[in-house]
């Protein structure tokens, strides 16, 4: 059962990690789009 309880944490370790880089791609994708929206609105 101990065994258990640690993989059961390790799981759930890793899937907040991968959510918390989902979201940093997610907003690192925002701030490309918004900087090339910027720049169009520059050069319009």
């Amino acid at each position: 059962m101990n065994a258990m309880m640690r993989v059961s944490m390790l799981v759930l370790i890793f899937a907040v990690g991968l959510s918390a880089c989902a979201n940093t791609v997610r907003g690192v994708g925002r701030d490309v789009r918004e900087t090339a929206e910027a720049v169009e609105d520059s050069v319009d």
